[in-house]
């Protein structure tokens, strides 16, 4: 294909959700040229979610750079296309260079050392490169999805959008982290018989005292925890808090599942015929969950006599049967939803070996990768800290690395 472009720009952002824009906000403020290139549209995998779907985290949390939420329900959490429409009016309010509808496919270095990137329009010379393409881009399904009967309709969180268009019958969700109990909520509010398979996901209530979990996690520090102080790096996979912004936000977590009467059972083993097997851990999926949730309480406890606070009420948890089938007659389900998480996907668009782990995340130093010079990453999972792929936390992330493209930009000048 011939170039599409006339000109080489200085750096090439992909993706325009939040992080990209965020970047680009950062660049356009440091004067450097640059072009966000986005498959789709502004805030597309936010479009991609479900019908119903509201963040989980407070609007005042969205605090994207020269950006943060000014509208009358800070205390509210926004929906899909809220979101969506948030996007937008922010790239337009900067005069983000977006180029929608640009795919890139590939990228490589060009002898001069700079890149190339291989998009539906053309190839598009940079000097630096910036992923910001999301934090994880490819729905993760346990091996075990393969014995399931091929004429049970099976489908991934992405491919979900609300409970009509699901064949009549009961639904097997297999992952119990935020998506997978919201839509657990939404198909047993509806009338459907769930059940769904768990795994072990960190819990909280919605509100401790006068203020939102999220205030809480972020005046402890819990979301400044830092990539380098997690246990191993598989612990990057670990599930978000499990809580919901939907009807103003409330508690949802596998007790107020089960309470509202949506089946639990241990993790998906895999299927015999139409016999769905299931271990006998939800026990222990319960108990890790429990024991998170004390963990953060002792940070509010300590925050509270740090401070001077008034102390919040705090309930411990109620007791919890662990018993749960292991066996499941798959007759008369519809569906299965796999709920277990996405994984990174970025090895299609490096330019060589050697700049991921063994997991697939980005081998990097405050976003610049450690294996291709010129090369940053935004958005990504734990790139920092734990709060770097959120609404409230990309901003920070995005400043450190648009100011360290400044920086050599000069240099180079």
């Amino acid at each position: 294909m011939a170039n599409a472009w006339m000109h080489q720009v200085e750096v090439a952002v992909i993706g325009g959700g939040q992080a990209g824009l965020a970047t680009s906000r950062e660049l356009t403020g440091a004067g450097v040229d640059h072009l966000v290139l986005e498959r789709a549209r502004v805030g597309e995998t936010w479009r991609g979610h479900w019908d119903s779907f509201s963040l989980v985290t407070p609007n005042w949390s969205v605090q994207l750079p020269h950006g943060r939420y000014d509208g009358p329900d800070p205390d509210g959490f926004m929906a899909r296309d809220e979101i969506v429409g948030y996007l937008e009016r922010y790239a337009a309010g900067f005069r983000a260079p977006v180029k929608e509808g640009v795919e890139v496919r590939s990228m490589e270095r060009s002898r001069a050392g700079a890149f190339v990137l291989h998009t539906s329009s053309g190839d598009v010379p940079a000097d630096e490169v910036v992923i910001a393409t999301g934090a994880y881009q490819r729905p993760h399904r346990p091996a075990a999805a393969a014995t399931l009967p091929t004429d049970l309709l099976q489908i991934d969180v992405a491919d979900y959008r609300n409970e009509h268009a699901l064949p009549p019958g009961r639904v097997l969700i297999v992952g119990s982290g935020q998506s997978g109990c919201q839509i657990a909520e939404e198909l047993h509010e509806a009338g459907r018989e769930v059940f769904l398979a768990c795994g072990k996901a960190p819990w909280l209530p919605r509100r401790i005292g006068g203020h939102d979990l999220l205030w809480w996690a972020l005046e402890t520090g819990f979301l400044d925890v830092s990539a380098a102080s997690l246990p191993s790096p598989v612990a990057k996979l670990g599930a978000n808090v499990l809580a919901s912004g939907k009807r103003g936000g409330h508690d949802l977590h596998l007790r107020t599942l089960r309470a509202q009467g949506v089946t639990l059972t241990g993790h998906f083993l895999g299927a015999t015929g139409r016999r769905a097997r299931f271990a006998g851990d939800l026990g222990e999926a319960i108990a890790w969950g429990d024991e998170r949730h004390r963990q953060f309480m002792d940070l509010v406890r300590k925050l509270v006599v740090d401070r001077g606070l008034e102390p919040p009420e705090i309930d411990e948890p109620t007791p919890f049967d662990p018993r749960a089938p292991e066996l499941l007659d798959l007759a008369g389900f519809g569906a299965v939803v796999f709920a277990g998480g996405f994984r990174p996907d970025y090895r299609s668009l490096l330019p060589g070996p050697g700049a991921l782990d063994e997991l697939g995340f980005p081998l990097q130093q405050d976003g610049a990768s450690t294996a291709i010079p010129g090369l940053y990453f935004v958005g990504v999972h734990f790139m920092r800290k734990r709060k770097s792929a959120t609404l409230v936390g990309v901003g920070e992330d995005a400043a450190i690395v648009a100011r360290r493209i400044a920086v050599r930009r000069r240099a180079a000048a």
